[in-house]
């Protein structure tokens, strides 16, 4: 059986990971400054289920650069072989939250309720402020409602699925959106809540060792992946072109691994042997980050792969609750064949390149 899944790791290795600290005013001036446009615009449900409002987007474009420089400086790509870095931290009490949603949609539904003692709306201003500084923010029409700015909670009845709303399961290492030619160069993760210390794995292709034949396998277009269950299902039935596993970017190594949405079992030995023999290495270098509130994971999507340890989730108001925001560079370029990939119809909401557009 083709191993795909990292082992249980629950030891955390911080010595490894690249850590960049934002000083107490920088960390201060973001939260300020996003506290100023959620007020100039002022918090409505047609507002914060998509946050694709022109006037909420004008206001981050054009007052993201006034953000000091060490913000702009610590949301650079990561720079180290672990494609990861921890950027801590921005100042964030746990009484302003609120209770931890149930679901994606009850958070959407809060962030837009004036009402509310949460401060979940100025926190999504937040984290575009900072994935603005970063590249640039994306949504999928077909996740989460096309909001730009995802919550990732465990959501009852979604325990054991391959997901961002699983908590008992563990969570297999994967490339984000790994069936799409669009996936995000960066992944932004921000901690809201964490009382158990869940751990974040991640993997990076370019700490792996593979001999030049298994190299050679996993670059050929062998088997496809396809959309993971938060997009829908019935995408088997859709016409499934095969990718490479492994790529290249600048003569280095890049990684699109996503088994649990991936028919291993349609490949022949060669293949499926050298696959097993990645997945041992991903688990081998494996570090595990547990962020704490107010802490970002910042990871590079196109180097490493990213999961979760189980845990047991309260459904109390106080589980573990994240902020996931798709971020793109325009200096990265992919190999020219995924063009031709169709994405399995699911489409980008980038209103950031059209900003951009529309200035030049």
């Amino acid at each position: 059986m083709v191993k795909s899944v990292l082992s249980e790791r629950k030891t955390f290795h911080p010595s490894e990971l690249e850590r960049r600290e934002l000083p107490p005013a920088a960390g201060a001036a973001v939260r300020t400054l996003a506290n100023e446009i959620a007020v100039t615009v002022g918090p409505s449900r047609a507002i914060a289920t998509t946050l694709g409002d022109p006037e909420l987007l004008e206001h981050i474009e054009t007052r993201y650069t006034e953000l000091p420089e060490d913000v702009h400086h610590a949301m650079r790509a990561p720079a180290t072989a672990a494609g990861v870095t921890v950027i801590g931290r921005l100042p964030l009490g746990d009484t302003e939250l609120g209770q931890t949603p149930m679901d994606w949609r009850q958070a959407a539904a809060w962030a837009g309720e004036p009402g509310r003692t949460s401060s979940s709306f100025a926190l999504d201003i937040t984290m575009l402020l900072l994935a603005r500084c970063a590249g640039e923010p994306f949504g999928w029409q077909g996740q989460q409602g096309g909001r730009l700015v995802n919550n990732i909670v465990p959501t009852p009845g979604h325990e054991r699925e391959q997901s961002g709303a699983s908590s008992t399961a563990l969570l297999s290492p994967h490339t984000e959106d790994a069936f799409h030619p669009l996936r995000a160069n960066l992944l932004m993760l921000g901690c809201l809540r964490n009382p158990d210390l869940v751990g974040t794995t991640v993997s990076s292709v370019r700490r792996v060792e593979l001999t030049a034949a298994q190299r050679d396998r996993l670059s050929r277009r062998e088997l496809p992946i396809l959309p993971d269950v938060s997009y829908g299902t019935g995408f088997p039935n859709q016409p499934s072109p095969p990718v490479a596993t492994l790529g290249r970017d600048q003569g280095q190594l890049t990684l699109r691994f996503d088994p649990a949405y991936t028919p291993l079992d349609d490949a022949g030995p060669e293949f499926r042997s050298a696959y097993d023999h990645l997945a041992e290495e991903l688990e081998r270098v494996c570090i595990t980050a547990a962020l704490a509130p107010g802490e970002l994971l910042l990871v590079d999507n196109d180097v490493v792969v990213h999961g979760r340890v189980p845990f047991t989730p309260r459904y109390n108001g106080t589980d573990r609750w994240l902020k996931r925001v798709n971020i793109r560079l325009a200096q990265r370029h992919r190999d020219a064949s995924e063009a031709a990939e169709t994405g399995y119809g699911q489409r980008v909401v980038a209103p950031f390149h059209t900003i951009r557009g529309n200035r030049r």
